[in-house]
């Protein structure tokens, strides 16, 4: 798939604005995806990514031609902060795979990932026509799954005791967010406009195969 028939130029919400990675944010994911910490949320490996990995993930899966991954600024500074993406789009049963990092950690808790999070649940449901958006997390990030929940996403299943971390097992939940729990949220919130189907931003930009 073409990425530019399906991801937009930019998305602004109240508190951030996602935009198109530009090949100088690499230096920004080599810090994040370094830090032990960020690794820990993030990937089901234990320890931070070696510098050429980041480099590959960047250039396929950030900057890929065939990628959907937006960076996380705040909107009323343009830092940089964080980055979020779909992947495995899935044409036929209109389904794709939510992501995000928030790398900066003095942003985490601040409602930052929730509103980058609304922004690309909206965008999937309102221009993609998509059905339903599914993500994977840890157990143990009670902060990500609190802030999923204010999103839309409800639990629907877990691995149990998937993730190996600091001595113990831990489960990985699966949560997701179907296109019409998404419109019934919209038409029941104050002093937003719908129509029969729900909420419109433009006509859904059709999902074809490259």
């Amino acid at each position: 798939m073409n990425q530019r028939t399906w991801s937009p130029d930019r998305l602004v919400g109240e508190r951030v604005v996602l935009r198109r990675h530009a090949p100088a944010n690499l230096a920004m994911f080599k810090r994040w995806y370094s830090d032990p910490e960020v690794s820990r949320l993030t990937r089901y490996q234990d320890g931070p990514m070696r510098q050429d990995e980041i480099e590959r993930f960047f250039a396929a899966r950030v900057i890929g031609a065939d990628s959907f991954t937006m960076a996380v600024h705040l909107r009323d500074s343009d830092r940089l902060i964080g980055s979020c993406a779909f992947s495995q789009l899935d044409a036929d049963n209109g389904s794709a795979l939510y992501h995000i990092t928030i790398g900066e950690k003095d942003t985490w808790g601040q409602g930052y990932g929730t509103d980058a999070t609304k922004l690309m649940v909206e965008h999937a449901f309102t221009r993609l026509n998509l059905h339903r958006v599914a993500l994977s997390v840890f157990a143990f990030n009670e902060r990500a799954i609190r802030a999923y929940r204010k999103a839309g996403f409800v639990v629907e299943g877990r691995a149990r005791e998937a993730i190996w971390r600091e001595g113990r097992y831990w489960d990985e939940l699966t949560m997701s967010i179907l296109a019409h729990e998404w419109h019934a949220a919209r038409r029941a919130t104050p002093g937003v406009e719908t129509d029969a189907s729900g909420p419109r931003t433009g006509e859904p930009v059709p999902l074809t195969r490259s």
